[in-house]
C-alpha cells in the first residue's frame, strides 16, 4: 500500500510539473508573441488611394553650394569609363517646375552610386521629403537602378511615412536638362504611389 501511494505521489508530481510547463508556455506565448493580426481601422487606415506626384529634381554638383557631393570612390574609379565606384550624397531640391526658382515642394535626400562597369547606371537609395501642402512632413522611399542615359527610367517606391505610410509604387524619371560642362542636371519625375 505504501508503495502504491508512493507511485501515485510520483505520478501526481509529474502530472503537476507537466501541467505547469504547458500552462506557463501558453501564458508566455500570449504575452511574448512575435506577431498578431491587427485591424486596419483601429490604426487609422482607410481605403487605399493611388496618387500621382509630378516634380523636378535639381542635382547640382557645381558651384559654391552644390546639393550633391562625392563622398567616396574606388581606387579604380578614375580609370573606369563609367566612374564605377563613385558614391554621391545628395540633398537635392524638388520643385514644381523645371526652373530652380520654381516653388520648392521637397528635397531628395540620400545617396547614388555608380554601380555598373559597362554603362552609367546608378544605384539610387533616397527619400523624397515633402515640405509643401498636405504632404508636408511625409516621405517616399526609393531604392532602385537608374540608367541615366535611358530616356525614361523606372525605379520602385518601397515605402513611405506620414500620409505615405505603407506606400508602394514606382517613379518615372526623365532628364529634362543636363549641362555637360558642369554636370548639373534637372530631372522630371512622375511618381505613382498606392497609400492609405
Amino acid at each position: 500500500m505504501a508503495k502504491t501511494l508512493q507511485t501515485l505521489g510520483s505520478n501526481y508530481t509529474i502530472l503537476i510539473a507537466i501541467s505547469f510547463f504547458f500552462l506557463s508556455t501558453l501564458v508566455t506565448s500570449e504575452t511574448n508573441r512575435f506577431s498578431r493580426p491587427l485591424s486596419l481601422s483601429k490604426h487609422g487606415l482607410k481605403k487605399e488611394k493611388l496618387s500621382h506626384l509630378h516634380f523636378y529634381f535639381h542635382d547640382i554638383v557645381s558651384g559654391r553650394t552644390p546639393t550633391a557631393v562625392k563622398v567616396a570612390e574606388a581606387p579604380t574609379t578614375n580609370t573606369s569609363m563609367t566612374g564605377f565606384g563613385t558614391v554621391v550624397m545628395m540633398d537635392d531640391p524638388l520643385t514644381i517646375g523645371p526652373k530652380s526658382s520654381s516653388k520648392l515642394v521637397g528635397k531628395a535626400q540620400g545617396i547614388y552610386a555608380v554601380a555598373s562597369q559597362s554603362e552609367v547606371g546608378f544605384l539610387m537609395a533616397l527619400n523624397f521629403v515633402f515640405v509643401e501642402g498636405k504632404y508636408n512632413g511625409s516621405t517616399l522611399s526609393v531604392l532602385g537602378r537608374n540608367a541615366v542615359f535611358s530616356a525614361v527610367r523606372e525605379m520602385p517606391i518601397v515605402g513611405g511615412s506620414g500620409l505615405f505610410r505603407f506606400a508602394r509604387g514606382y517613379a518615372h524619371a526623365s532628364t529634362h536638362q543636363f549641362n555637360i560642362k558642369t554636370g548639373d542636371a534637372v530631372v522630371e519625375y512622375n511618381v505613382y504611389v498606392f497609400h492609405y
